[in-house]
């Protein structure tokens, strides 16, 4: 069956709101793009550079930074430009293509997370076997699943939106969504996109209290330490997530506008931008290759950990 759309266009009636103030919501939007390459190229330069961090929990941090760059690109640029056209709207087939981009960002997201969980889990439950069990096999086959499982999976329920007959041509938001075929769908989507990363992050989390509760205070704080940066993730993304679906599901027309656009942009924004800082900040090796990076002024000094 074909897209029997009746419309060519879609109107993001939100950027309305934004039109007394649209130059500088372009420049806070510019910023924050900028920031995000930045922040996410400068550790993905660090890890490919610095050979003593070709590890797994690196190897699977890069992805999560790859991810945030597809996230920012997806939204941020589109946005500017809409917010810039006069009419603010967007062909149905751009829309279609966001909708798709944004959500495999969200997903793949949660998936790489759950990811670098499960090899938390094995760092610290199985510290002799790691690198028996985390092989570059293994590696390689979880960074696929962490891209491939939600490219496919979200693509086979997103045919069913492309089929349906799109009657109407304004949509609240600053960037189109799936929402109104998720909620009409919302326990199919939730089973599939997110089960089987919660079960892995659950289970993981699980075991690595488990082991706590035995070890020694030493260990319990090195364990702690270790988990710290991963943990912040997920309560940052979680964070938007949980923004997100009380913006979807619930009347918040009685907050302010502005409470409203950062609500619905937190979970897209803030973890790109976010983890980079997190496990800069938190990561010594990381920490030290970054101001080794930055402190060079007149040539790129070699980026070893000491």
């Amino acid at each position: 069956m074909k897209n029997s759309s009746i419309v060519s266009s879609v109107i993001l009636e939100v950027l309305y709101r934004m039109e007394d103030l649209k130059y500088l919501y372009f420049m806070v939007f510019f910023m924050l793009y900028m920031f995000v390459l930045f922040a996410n190229t400068t550790l993905i330069f660090i890890i490919i550079t610095d050979k003593a961090l070709h590890k797994p929990m690196y190897v699977f941090l890069c992805n999560l930074a790859v991810n945030g760059i597809y996230g920012g690109t997806a939204l941020l640029p589109a946005l500017m430009g809409t917010l810039m056209s006069p009419s603010h709207d967007v062909s149905l087939a751009c829309c279609q293509a966001q909708t798709y981009f944004l959500h495999t960002y969200a997903i793949i997201e949660f998936t790489i997370l759950s990811v670098m969980c499960y090899d938390r889990y094995v760092a610290i439950c199985y510290p002799l076997q790691y690198h028996s069990i985390m092989t570059i096999t293994r590696v390689y086959k979880l960074i696929a699943f962490s891209w491939g499982y939600p490219l496919v999976a979200f693509a086979l329920f997103f045919i069913l939106t492309l089929r349906l007959t799109i009657c109407r041509n304004i949509i609240g938001r600053v960037y189109c969504s799936n929402y109104s075929l998720v909620k009409l769908s919302s326990l199919f989507s939730v089973v599939v996109y997110t089960f089987p990363q919660l079960a892995m992050t659950l289970y993981s989390y699980g075991q690595i209290l488990k082991i706590c509760f035995t070890s020694t205070k030493k260990s319990k704080i090195k364990a702690l330490k270790t988990c710290m940066p991963h943990l912040f993730a997920i309560l940052n993304y979680s964070v938007g997530c949980f923004c997100e679906i009380v913006q979807s599901r619930f009347d918040t027309s009685y907050l302010p506008f502005e409470t409203q656009t950062v609500m619905s942009l937190y979970f897209l924004i803030f973890p790109p931008i976010l983890n980079p800082v997190i496990y800069g900040l938190s990561v010594q090796a990381l920490r030290d290759n970054m101001f080794r990076l930055f402190s060079s002024r007149n040539k790129l000094l070699p980026l070893a950990v000491k």
